[in-house]
């Protein structure tokens, strides 16, 4: 029989025990230590990786209380968190064994012991120790991208006037729980906002949902949103939570809230105002505990007035309010935010690009961006990826030459996806945003509109 990776340490005062107990164990596993002296613990821990510590008892100061053992086990997991420990003694029984489980070990046996089971809870426990090791690394890994990903204003870059009043309006919210309602033309950063407020905030360590509500069919909200017990309806094939429980604890970022009805704005304020879940299918009430943060690029106060937004959902998420400024509005932050994207699409593209030419920094500093950084980001990724040259030059970016162009369909070339990318601009201005409207009347679902959308940068 092959050995099993895993170093176990055995800690007993019984010599002849040790003995038995190194001979058995040393056929099955990679390293097996003994010793007699639980004072040389903390030195063995630091001295070695153990994936199981067998640890008696009881040594000397008491026969059979077990006092020493988990005075001991106290300071095994104060030392290693992760560590497995199998607390061993001749005087067990089913309190102490409850006891001892409860105080953090994760096995009891008696001695003497049959090997078959010493041998069987050892290598289960050290099926427990790989698992712990591995949700301990993906936590790292975790950690350590959620870190790369949401540094402090990640993406959120400028020294323009209006973004330093953005940071310092988040710098001073952050922190507390209001609700937080951030306006912006799309592509201007509102979900990044949204996670610079949850990384700054009390809740920076619980879980931050983001929902975007204009992709959620009116038939799905409730159980979206909300949750379903199993036989709610035709596919609810089982419980499962909605989006205001998992977020509970954390932020809850409910993006494009302008794309409401005014019937899911109705339960949705139900919820706010009550802070509690009711699952389809169910009776129960379940409370939640959320940090909200809405966004919409939607003129929201001319809904109002058209009595298309709820005002009184309005105030209950609107405690803060956060505008985004149009990339136009901000054109000395256009350097800094050019070069960030081709620092970053030169090295995912492999590319050997060194900068932008002065011409065709005059040129992208001169041009609208009506689909504000999201636009600026997608050009100049394709022109990352086009380019044959170590600096990208004005014929490296391509625009229609003026506005005018834009809003009445003319172009000097018949690339289709510039018609499309152009028509779709139209259809959203004209709709003032409204996707469902501009969907409709492009002849597409919403779904559709929303990927061409993303593919244009709009």
């Amino acid at each position: 029989m092959a050995k099993k990776t895993g170093n176990i340490l055995i800690v007993d005062d019984n010599e002849d025990l040790l003995l038995a107990a190194r001979l058995f164990l040393k056929q099955h596993f990679s390293l097996v230590h003994t010793e007699h002296d639980p004072e040389k613990i903390p030195t063995l821990l630091q001295n070695e990786n153990y994936d199981v510590l067998l640890l008696d008892m009881n040594f000397t100061m008491d026969a059979t209380s077990g006092v020493e053992g988990f005075m001991w086990l106290d300071k095994v997991l104060h030392m290693d968190p992760s560590a497995v420990v199998i607390l061993i003694t001749a005087f067990g029984d089913v309190e102490m064994a409850v006891k001892a489980v409860k105080a953090g070990a994760i096995d009891f046996v008696l001695k003497p012991w049959q090997n078959e089971k010493l041998l069987a809870t050892i290598s289960s426990a050290l099926n427990l120790r790989y698992s712990r090791l591995e949700v301990d690394k993906l936590r790292s890994q975790q950690k350590q991208l959620s870190e790369d990903i949401d540094q402090r204003y990640h993406d959120m870059i400028g020294v323009s006037p209006v973004m330093q009043h953005v940071f310092a309006t988040i710098d001073k919210v952050a922190a507390t729980d209001a609700d937080v309602l951030i306006l912006g033309e799309n592509g201007t950063g509102k979900e990044l906002v949204a996670r610079a407020l949850h990384r700054q905030s009390q809740r920076a360590n619980e879980v931050f949902i983001s929902v975007d509500m204009g992709a959620i069919a009116e038939t799905l909200f409730e159980s979206e949103l909300f949750g379903h017990m199993r036989g709610a309806f035709t596919d609810a094939k089982e419980d499962r939570p909605g989006r205001f429980e998992l977020a509970s604890g954390g932020t809850l970022f409910l993006d494009e809230i302008g794309n409401l009805s005014m019937a899911m704005q109705a339960k949705l304020l139900s919820v706010l105002e009550t802070r509690k879940v009711t699952r389809l299918g169910s009776n129960k009430p379940r409370e939640i505990d959320i940090r909200l943060i809405c966004a919409t690029n939607m003129p929201i106060y001319d809904m109002v007035a058209r009595n298309e937004f709820r005002q009184d959902l309005l105030y209950r998420m609107n405690t803060v309010e956060i505008n985004l400024p149009f990339l136009r509005e901000r054109q000395e932050d256009i350097p800094l935010l050019v070069d960030h994207f081709l620092t970053m699409f030169a090295k995912k593209y492999q590319k050997n690009i060194s900068g932008v030419s002065a011409p065709a920094l005059k040129k992208l500093q001169k041009y609208q961006w009506p689909g504000n950084i999201r636009e600026l980001s997608h050009t100049l990724e394709r022109a990352v990826i086009l380019s044959e040259s170590h600096m990208l030059q004005p014929t490296d970016f391509l625009f229609p030459e003026s506005e005018k162009e834009v809003e009445g369909l003319v172009f000097d070339n018949y690339n289709l996806d510039d018609v499309e990318k152009a028509v779709i601009r139209k259809a959203l201005k004209k709709h003032e945003g409204n996707v469902s409207h501009a969907a409709k009347e492009l002849g597409l679902t919403r779904t559709s509109l929303y990927r061409r959308m993303e593919k244009y940068g709009l």
